[in-house]
């Protein structure tokens, strides 16, 4: 079990101990259930009422927080950052694979960097290219002329379709399928021709997409997800659509085709975003938030409507549907107003 010294988490964060430095720390744990060994935090003040009790070895902490406290602890501006930090540090995940198992089907033609893994019943298409230490989970598919970067890394039975591009220190959930047909069909006289869909995928450096997430290949140009994109689990992203860096999905988000996404915006779980349209650098739209019309300005956008006592919502519903009524009754009354002036 890998351990470090409180003095030497300190140092990997260049932050201050308060304390016994030599302390040894194995594992995170929340300030509720921090046994020794453990290292917790602080970063809502709704929990400060459990910092004297507990048992953690140490915690993170604000120096606000730190100056009443009188346990081990490690003083830094954000204990939040902190705690991501040391949990990379301590962190026990398995890798998705090790080595090249003898099962995985590879194609003759396929370059693979030095380190990289494949686990059981992978399959690697014709000229895909994966780069040094990338790791293929168990029953992934990465198709012909796809290229992986890096450090990436598959977990089991992710689809990677064709002409797919991925780029280094990326993670991917399983299930997910990346570059599947987009939903593009034209209407003969009721019938439906399908357009094949010939544009890839493109994605950046350091992506996260979770499980069971969708992203559709271009139509003819390409999808684009840029560098620092995190997106959760059960998302659907639809062709040409563009992600910009550092943006946000929250799970079961709905993204319809050609939508642009500005950098460093956040979408709510369970958002729908109607296609063509474009949101604006720095937006966060709220949950369940359905968004039919181009956001220029960056803010808060919210949509939903709270849960209610079910004969409540019914009588708003109601209400709902005649205030284009209540409207026109009101300008009216602001015509008559006026015309008695």
């Amino acid at each position: 079990m890998t351990s470090y010294t409180l003095r030497a988490i300190a140092d990997h964060l260049n932050a201050e101990v308060k304390g016994d430095d030599t302390v040894e720390i194995y594992r995170v744990a929340t300030l509720e259930k921090a046994q020794e060994g453990e290292i917790a935090f602080l970063a809502n003040s709704k929990y400060q009422s459990q910092l004297q009790g507990t048992q953690a070895s140490a915690v993170l902490l604000s120096p606000s927080m730190a100056e009443t406290y009188t346990g081990n602890a490690i003083i830094l501006n954000d204990p939040y950052v902190g705690f991501a930090r040391v949990a990379q540090l301590l962190d026990t995940t398995p890798k998705a694979a090790e080595l090249i198992h003898p099962t995985a089907v590879i194609d003759p033609s396929a370059q693979l960097g030095e380190g990289a893994a494949i686990g059981a019943n992978a399959v690697i298409g014709a000229n895909v290219v994966l780069g040094e230490n990338v790791q293929i989970g168990a029953g992934c598919v990465v198709g012909q002329d796809s290229i992986i970067g890096s450090g990436t890394m598959l977990w089991a039975n992710v689809s990677v379709y064709h002409n797919v591009h991925i780029g280094k220190d990326c993670l991917i959930h399983s299930s997910s399928v990346i570059g599947s047909d987009g939903f593009g069909y034209a209407n003969e006289r009721g019938q439906w021709i399908k357009i094949p869909q010939t544009g890839g995928v493109r994605i950046g450096d350091r992506v996260e997409i979770g499980a069971c997430t969708s992203i559709d290949r271009g139509a003819i140009d390409h999808t684009e997800i840029h560098h620092g994109v995190i997106i959760d689990n059960q998302v659907q992203i639809a062709h040409n659509v563009i992600i910009g860096e550092n943006s946000a999905l929250a799970g079961s988000s709905t993204i319809a085709g050609s939508v642009t996404i500005g950098k460093y915006c956040i979408i709510g779980g369970g958002c729908a975003i109607a296609g063509h349209l474009s949101i604006a650098d720095g937006t966060h739209i709220t949950g369940a938030t359905n968004v039919t019309s181009v956001i220029r300005e960056p803010g808060v956008y919210s949509s939903a409507t709270v849960a209610m006592e079910n004969k409540l919502w019914r009588r708003n519903t109601v209400r709902f549907r005649q205030l284009d009524e209540l409207f026109l009754r009101v300008k009216q009354l602001e015509k008559n107003v006026k015309s008695d002036d």
